[in-house]
C-alpha cells in the first residue's frame, strides 16, 4: 500500500520536461518529494516531433527526480496540450425509459457517452467532455441532476478535442522511456488545480499559462471549467523575434530576456545600454534596453490579444458570465518583468500571478513553488486525486461483499425473481481513464 501513495507528474514542454514526486502529507497538503528536469530538444508547440529526443529528455528528467527522492517511479500522469487542442460547446439530451425512477449516475453516464459518438474531424479524438449545466423536462440550470425525477434529461458539455496521432506519440514517448501511463490530462486543467483558488473558480476567472511553445487558457464560472483554448505561441517565439531583431544568438537572447526584458517600454531610459560579445572576435554588439522591450512587448501584446479573443468567445463581456476574479498569470512566461501591468492594460481586467504554492505542504523546496511547476504540480495532484478516488471504491466494493454475504439467504423467495437493490455500483469512469486505456491497448497492440 506504501508505494501506492506517490504520485508522479510528467510535464512534456516544449523548453523543458519535469518529473515531479509527491505525496499527501496528514495535513492533505502535496509534499514534493523530487523533482528532475531536463531540456526538452523532440518538441514543437507543445507536440512531439522527435521521439528519441524526447525520450531522452525523459528518462534524464526521471532518473534526477529517482536520485533526488529515493523513490522509484512506474507510473506518470502525462500533460498533453499543444496547438492541436480545441474545444467546443455541444448540447445533447437522453429520454429516459422510466421517469418515475430517480436519475442516476448510469444516466448521466449515457449522456456523456453519447456525446463521445459525435463526429469529429479525421484524426482527432475527443479528450474530455465536461458537463456544465443539466436540464431535466425543460428545467434549467440544475448542477446536479442525481436524486431528480424526469423523463428527458440534456446538457450543455464543453467538449475538448485533440488529434490521435499527438496523443499517441506522448504515449509512445513514456512507455518506450520504461514508464507506464497512469493517466493523460489536459495540461490547462492541471494548472488551473494547482494555482486557483476554489473562491476564484467560483467568481470567475480565466487562467493563463504562459510555456514555451504555447500559451494555455482555461476559463472557469460558477466552480466549472467554461472554455479551454491552446494558443501556439509561447516564450520561444519572443526569443527568436530578439534574435532576429538584435542579430544576436539563441543562447543570448534567451538570457537578455530572462535579465533584462521587460513587457513595458515606457519603463527604460533611452540611454540604457547592454554590450552583448561578439562571435569569434567580432565587434561586440551594444542593445538599448528600450528597443529590447519594444520588441518583448509586440510580441507579448499579440499573444495577449490572442488570449483575450478566446476570453471574449467564452462570453466575458456579458453581465452573467463576468470574470469577476480577473486573470492569474502562471507559467516560465508569466516571469517577465512588468507581465502584470501589460496584460491588466490590455484586458481591462485584474491580474495576478499564479504559484502553485496553495497546496504544496510547508518544507517542499522553495523552487517547486515558482510558476515554472505549476502545470507540474497539478499532475501531481491529478494522479493523488485519482488514486484516492480509486481507494474509496475499493474500500466500498470490498464493504458491500462483505455486506451482500450476510444478507445473501433471504434472498430466495417463492412467489418469483427478487430484484437484489443492492447491486454493486459501477465505478464512473472519466473519459480520460477510458482515453487512457486506449492509447494503452493501441501501444500494447503496436508492439
Amino acid at each position: 500500500m506504501e508505494n501506492n501513495k506517490i504520485s508522479v507528474g510528467l510535464d512534456i514542454g516544449t523548453t523543458k520536461i519535469v518529473a515531479m514526486i509527491g505525496r499527501k502529507n496528514e495535513y492533505g497538503k502535496v509534499e514534493i518529494l523530487g523533482l528532475g528536469k531536463a531540456k526538452s530538444l523532440g518538441v514543437h508547440r507543445g507536440v512531439v516531433n522527435n521521439i528519441t529526443q524526447t525520450i531522452q529528455s525523459i528518462q534524464q528528467a526521471v532518473q534526477q527526480a529517482e536520485a533526488e527522492s529515493d523513490e522509484k517511479i512506474v507510473e506518470v500522469t502525462v500533460g498533453i496540450a499543444g496547438q492541436h487542442i480545441r474545444s467546443l460547446q455541444h448540447s445533447d439530451y437522453i429520454t429516459r425509459p422510466n421517469p418515475e425512477m430517480v436519475i442516476d449516475e448510469d444516466d448521466i453516464d449515457r449522456l456523456i457517452n453519447q456525446v463521445h459518438k459525435l463526429v469529429m474531424l479525421p484524426g482527432e479524438e475527443i479528450i474530455h467532455v465536461l458537463p456544465q449545466e443539466f436540464k431535466v423536462d425543460g428545467q434549467g440550470e440544475i448542477k446536479e441532476p442525481i436524486g431528480m425525477y424526469g423523463g428527458r434529461l440534456e446538457a450543455n458539455f464543453h467538449v475538448v478535442v485533440g488529434q490521435v496521432s499527438s496523443i499517441r506519440n506522448i504515449g509512445r514517448c513514456v512507455k518506450s522511456s520504461g514508464l507506464e501511463l497512469e493517466n493523460i490530462t489536459l495540461e490547462p486543467l492541471a494548472s488551473a488545480n494547482a494555482v486557483l483558488s476554489q473562491e476564484e473558480k467560483e467568481a470567475g476567472v480565466a487562467l493563463i499559462d504562459i510555456g514555451g511553445g504555447t500559451t494555455d487558457l482555461a476559463v472557469f464560472k460558477d466552480g466549472i471549467i467554461r472554455h479551454t483554448a491552446v494558443i501556439p505561441f509561447g516564450g520561444n517565439v519572443i526569443t527568436e523575434d530578439i534574435k532576429e531583431g538584435c542579430s544576436i544568438i539563441e543562447k543570448q537572447a534567451e538570457l537578455l530576456k530572462i535579465k533584462f526584458g521587460s513587457a513595458w517600454p515606457g519603463e527604460n531610459k533611452d540611454n540604457e545600454i547592454v554590450s552583448i560579445p561578439g562571435l569569434r572576435g567580432r565587434e561586440p554588439k551594444e542593445i538599448t534596453l528600450k528597443n529590447l522591450s519594444k520588441i518583448i512587448n509586440a510580441r507579448v501584446t499579440e499573444i495577449i490579444e490572442q488570449v483575450y479573443l478566446e476570453i471574449k468567445n467564452y462570453g466575458h463581456e456579458e453581465q452573467k458570465k463576468k470574470l469577476i476574479a480577473g486573470i492569474v498569470l502562471t507559467g516560465g512566461g508569466a516571469q517577465l518583468k512588468h507581465l502584470k501591468q501589460l496584460v491588466e492594460y490590455t484586458t481591462g481586467m485584474d491580474a495576478r500571478l499564479g504559484y502553485p504554492n496553495e497546496h504544496i505542504a510547508g518544507n517542499s523546496d522553495k523552487e517547486v513553488a515558482s510558476p515554472l511547476y505549476a502545470t507540474a504540480v497539478g499532475l501531481v495532484m491529478d494522479g493523488l486525486k485519482r488514486q484516492e478516488r480509486k481507494r474509496r471504491e475499493n474500500d466500498a466494493e470490498e464493504a458491500k461483499i462483505t455486506a451482500t454475504e450476510t444478507i445473501e439467504p433471504q434472498q430466495t423467495k417463492a412467489d418469483g425473481p427478487i430484484v437484489d437493490v443492492r447491486e454493486p455500483k459501477k465505478e464512473r469512469r472519466s473519459f480520460l481513464d477510458k482515453l487512457t486505456e486506449r492509447v494503452k491497448d493501441f501501444l500494447d497492440n503496436a508492439e
